[in-house]
């Protein structure tokens, strides 16, 4: 019974953070960024961040992606610890469970849309034929199957951003993390991409953490959290 119920809670987790820190030292003084930050997402979370700028948003959600290291606390992955290892090791975790989207697309700009959003897969081993039809399928699920050819900068910025998604979910990612990814967007074409983000986090059943100033945005999401003098409010 009791091996049951530590099954069930360990499946309940796909990222949580425990006690986490982020300071720095500026001159003679220590600048507290992050304080105490304990979250746990489950999958299929919808949770957004929220806060004023420079509360230390962006912060924690690299943190959470192992492309920043904590001062102290423990970040979890699917139940592999993600901070203290090795690059090589936040690499693959980072390539076998998580997806990210930027307020800037960055894809690369002398590939096309399709190979920029098979390149997660290519990474990960995948055959390239297999990796490319995979890319012809979701880029047609967003919208882009008559710009598979088009380099980033023959795209409008709604087509880079529907593209910067599809590549961020070409893998089924467990989780998919999200830095104010309408923040370069006019309204109409931030809602589209915020929807199809929705709309495939559900499809793919991925946990989504959206960093966001937008409330429009946070109002979308089942858990808003706000990050205040680096204390993390909410539930």
């Amino acid at each position: 019974m009791n091996k049951k119920k530590k099954n069930e809670g360990d499946d309940q987790a796909v990222l949580s953070c425990k006690g986490v820190t982020k300071s720095f030292q500026d001159n003679n003084n220590l600048l507290e960024v992050l304080t105490d930050i304990n979250i746990t997402v489950k999958p299929g979370d919808r949770i957004a961040i929220t806060g004023t700028s420079g509360s230390g948003k962006t912060t924690l959600l690299q943190i959470m992606g192992g492309l920043d290291e904590p001062t102290s606390g423990v970040i979890s992955i699917n139940g592999q610890i993600l901070n203290k290892t090795s690059e090589e090791q936040k690499s693959f975790i980072r390539n076998q469970y998580l997806g990210f989207v930027y307020q800037f697309h960055h894809l690369l700009a002398e590939f096309s849309a399709e190979e920029n959003v098979a390149m997660p897969l290519l990474i990960r081993g995948t055959k390239k034929e297999q990796a490319m039809d995979e890319s012809r399928l979701l880029l047609k699920r967003v919208g882009l199957e008559k710009r598979l050819n088009h380099r980033p900068s023959e795209l409008s910025g709604g087509e880079r951003q529907r593209a910067a998604v599809a590549r961020a979910l070409i893998t089924r990612p467990k989780i998919l993390l999200a830095d104010e990814p309408t923040g370069n967007l006019d309204s109409g074409n931030g809602q589209h991409v915020m929807e199809l983000m929705l709309e495939l986090h559900g499809e793919f059943q991925t946990s989504l953490i959206v960093v966001t100033h937008d409330l429009s945005v946070a109002k979308k999401m089942n858990r808003t959290l706000q990050l205040r003098d680096g204390v993390l409010i909410g539930k």
